[in-house]
């Protein structure tokens, strides 16, 4: 009677631990997607950095001595220079602060996702996310007039689209992403969700 109450108690800790991991990554997969998720974050957060300096050390300095806005594709696709206090591709302007608070929230919903994170895909979607979301805070943060409140740089135009940057790219491109990956049925966790 104890024997058969001992044996049935590892089986039952057993079948716990199967769907305990059936709802969570394997470690090392969880690893990978950890180290994906920060390097892209990082490297957009770089890239939005680097591309705003130069933006403002020669597109700015170029519009100010009367030259107007680089031409790469003719007037298809210019380089030109903005001060954005909306949200991406300069929507909302005015209510930077409400953009602030929003990018903190996602980034931590981000972060708390990432727990679970077992898919590379989503790994590149949400460091990207990730990414757009801090290039832009950074410049709410400590941009003119103040904490919170900043200007974003924006500086690259379409015609008939509002001017942006690397960070709204970024955000843009890892919205797409996810999208794709909702609709190919990729869990975060890196299964697919009709699986069980």
């Amino acid at each position: 009677m104890t024997d058969a109450h001992e044996s049935s108690q590892p089986h039952g800790a057993s079948s716990s631990d199967s769907a305990s991991s059936d709802l969570t990554a394997s470690p090392s997969k969880h690893r990978r997607a950890l180290i994906v998720l920060a390097c892209v974050a990082v490297a957009a957060i770089i890239l939005d950095h680097l591309a705003k300096q130069w933006a403002i050390d020669t597109l700015l300095t170029r519009l100010q001595s009367g030259e107007g806005p680089i031409q790469v594709i003719g007037s298809w696709v210019q380089l030109t220079y903005t001060e954005n206090t909306g949200a991406a591709f300069s929507m909302g302007t005015g209510y930077t602060w409400i953009f602030s608070v929003i990018a903190i929230v996602v980034a931590i919903v981000i972060l708390r996702t990432a727990r679970k994170l077992g898919s590379i895909g989503w790994a590149i979607a949400l460091g990207g996310l990730l990414g757009g979301l801090l290039g832009n805070l950074i410049d709410r943060l400590t941009r003119e007039p103040g904490f919170g409140r900043g200007f974003v740089v924006d500086f690259i135009q379409f015609p008939n689209f509002p001017v942006f940057n690397v960070a709204d790219s970024f955000i843009t491109c890892s919205a797409a992403l996810m999208v794709i990956l909702t609709l190919f049925g990729v869990d975060y966790r890196g299964q697919r969700s009709g699986a069980k």
